[in-house]
């Protein structure tokens, strides 16, 4: 079946039925004789043909650092929730937090012909930068902010503030803090720089101290915890920069015969499911990740839709979820 024998049954010409696959305008009652006969007939036009014509794959490409985390899976189903709509299809690349493995795909991505790029960011080194801006595709970047380009991200900086604020007005005077590679600007900088000026505004600078960098899993977590303790002694409360992280340090301060919450309350950040369900849960902060996938899928759609967009930087706000019992 082809574009011809499609005109010849619905009886129009073959400029309308291609008009109808472009969505260009035909009367009402062309598009319905059309419609009539691929629907009986199961016509699918190539796509290999409409990526020549239009210079359009409608693929996106999608580049996360792992999917074994609740805050990429849920920026991935919003992104779908907009592409979905918009009939475009997603081509997901997970580095596994490798930031070599985010150049191949970018640089991939550019040969592979997607029509668009999403990176969700961990770090930016001068080689992250340089390749993007080889890139002829429109980019956006997901969770980090970057100048020069459309990003949306989360207040990471305010967030870990407020968290820490709400720990020491509870009367947690004694805090630790499991953080992220500063590398990794948004949950291993800003939300460490959040904790160190709030202990450091509230009287008590000496706490910025009382840190440890830990990798993205709880078993790293569950390291640093103990590392913590070790260096610090005896802590009545402990900031994590990840819900995974918090998991880990709390299983270490149970298997210590430490009391999680009440001799040392555990925090994160995330709002995890995982975290929900612990016994007690976390106290934790809640972003807004899946909205950050929609709006980022938004932006994209933007710039196709326009040929080009303005650049746009998008923040988004939190809450801190205390959960039942953490504070009488």
């Amino acid at each position: 079946m082809n574009i011809a024998e499609i005109a010849n049954l619905a009886g129009v010409s073959r400029a309308a039925v291609s008009r109808y696959f472009n969505n260009g305008y035909i009367s009402e009652e062309k598009r319905l004789a059309i419609r009539r006969v691929v629907e009986e007939t199961g016509y699918r036009p190539s796509a290999q043909a409409q990526t020549l014509r239009t210079k359009r794959t409608r693929m996106v490409g999608v580049i996360v650092p792992k999917m074994v985390s609740s805050s990429v899976g849920k920026m991935v189903e919003g992104m779908l929730s907009v592409l979905d709509e918009e009939g475009y299809q997603m081509v997901l690349a997970v580095t596994r937090n490798d930031p070599k493995k985010e150049l191949e795909y970018l640089s991939a991505f550019q040969e592979k012909l997607v029509d668009s790029v999403i990176l969700v960011a961990t770090i930016f080194t001068p080689e992250h930068k340089r390749i993007l801006k080889t890139l002829s595709v429109p980019v956006v970047i997901a969770g980090q902010r970057l100048a020069g380009y459309c990003c949306v991200f989360q207040d990471d900086y305010h967030a870990a503030y407020d968290l820490t604020k709400t720990l020491l007005e509870k009367g947690k005077s004694r805090l630790g803090y499991i953080g992220a590679t500063f590398q990794d600007r948004a949950a291993g900088e800003e939300r460490y720089r959040g904790y160190r000026d709030a202990v450091g505004d509230a009287g008590y600078e000496a706490l910025a101290e009382n840190y440890a960098i830990s990798r993205f899993t709880s078993a790293s977590g569950y390291e640093k915890a103990g590392e913590l303790l070790d260096k610090c002694g005896m802590l009545d409360g402990l900031i994590c920069a990840t819900d995974t992280m918090a998991m880990g340090a709390a299983e270490c301060l149970r298997e210590r015969g430490i009391a999680v919450p009440d001799q040392i309350l555990v925090a994160g950040h995330g709002d995890s499911e995982m975290a929900r369900v612990m016994v007690p849960s976390l106290v934790t902060v809640h972003y807004a990740y899946e909205k950050c996938g929609e709006i980022a899928a938004g932006m994209v759609m933007e710039a196709l839709g326009q040929g080009e967009t303005p650049r746009r930087e998008v923040k988004l706000g939190y809450y801190i979820d205390c959960g039942p019992g953490h504070f009488s």
